[in-house]
């Protein structure tokens, strides 16, 4: 049955993508430097470490930057909201999203923020309030209203595609990486090899750059300092890998757990929540049980994870990881992006 389903939803998209093709639907030009990154699935694919760092390059060359997202679990999904003017958070992740409010911790002084369904509408707001000069479009692959300089399309080397939802993870026919200009196949360093992945993307798209990526842990901060300090470094890092559980609300828990793993953390026990949970008391108290239980020392979750716990108790040490993306061929990759 879900078969059926997915094969009627992908014919739904394809008719989708052919009218934009043919002309019949109306992308719009956003009026500056648009570089999209997103998915041809659902789920986590890294995409945002990679949006961070796109931004990153464009703010260094001189750009006056904003990321437009449409932030997935927030209160009211309908309503703009300036997640950061560039230079102070201004909401919580309830009103931002978590990944938005993330993005915006990690970019302060670097991007704007803006969370809206209508990228075309926000991005002609954003320009006229801030002169904004470069857009970077978060999970806009499917986004086609908006047109774009630059479609960069992330590919989970770990979960590359599959099938067609809700069989799978698939949002519409590998056809679609046709329309890509690049590829950057995420978690790299999380499988033996990507060779497989390389080839089926040449097939389908052989003028595409491709480029790898893999995720370094940077630090461990504590719970308190991170949400103290957005934009400043960690002075009070994890020092005891020994023994801790992991918790998270990511599309992907497995590559978080691997990760950990990678970089010598000993991971005694996992409790992974749906992708964009919002936590309880209940839930910390529940966690907390559990590590005891398992004699783990202290809990460590993910910056997107950490943005939503303020205000809750916790008794045993907290750690928010964070990683920096590393690029393959990195040169080449930030040309591309300037270049666009």
């Amino acid at each position: 049955m879900l078969n059926v389903m997915g094969k009627l939803y992908g014919l739904v998209i394809a008719l989708r993508n052919a009218l934009y093709d043919r002309g019949m639907f109306r992308s719009y030009s956003l009026g500056a430097r648009t570089i999209s990154i997103g998915n041809i699935t659902t789920g986590g694919t890294g995409k945002t470490p990679l949006v961070a760092y796109v931004a990153d390059v464009l703010a260094e060359a001189g750009e006056k930057v904003c990321i437009l997202t449409r932030g997935y679990g927030r209160s009211n999904p309908r309503e703009r909201v300036l997640v950061s003017d560039g230079t102070n958070v201004l909401v919580d992740a309830r009103t931002g999203g978590d990944e938005p409010v993330e993005l915006a911790r990690k970019l302060i002084c670097k991007a704007i923020v803006v969370a809206d369904a209508d990228r075309v509408s926000a991005a002609a707001w954003a320009k006229d309030k801030f002169g904004i000069t470069a857009l970077v479009l978060d999970d806009g692959f499917q986004h086609r209203r908006a047109k774009r300089d630059l479609d960069i399309v992330c590919i989970d080397a770990t979960n590359p595609w599959g099938e067609m939802i809700p069989a799978g993870l698939l949002r519409e026919s590998l056809d679609g990486l046709k329309r890509a200009d690049a590829f950057v196949i995420t978690r790299s360093n999380l499988v033996e090899s990507t060779d497989d992945i390389r080839s089926a993307l040449k097939r389908k798209n052989a003028q595409a750059p491709i480029f790898e990526s893999r995720l370094n842990i940077a630090r461990a901060t504590d719970l308190a300092e991170f949400l103290n300090r957005a934009g400043e470094e960690a002075t009070h890092e994890i020092e005891n890998k020994s023994g801790v559980l992991a918790f998270c609300a990511v599309g992907n828990p497995k590559s978080f757990v691997s990760q950990l793993e990678l970089d010598g953390f000993t991971v005694k026990g996992v409790r992974s929540f749906a992708d964009h949970h919002v936590y309880s008391q209940n839930d910390i108290d529940q966690l907390e049980t559990e590590a005891r239980s398992k004699d783990s020392p202290s809990l460590v979750t993910t910056a997107k994870d950490a943005v939503k716990l303020p205000g809750l108790k916790f008794t045993l040490p907290c750690y928010v990881v964070e990683a920096d993306v590393i690029i393959s061929d990195a040169d080449a990759f930030r040309d591309l992006i300037i270049s666009s």
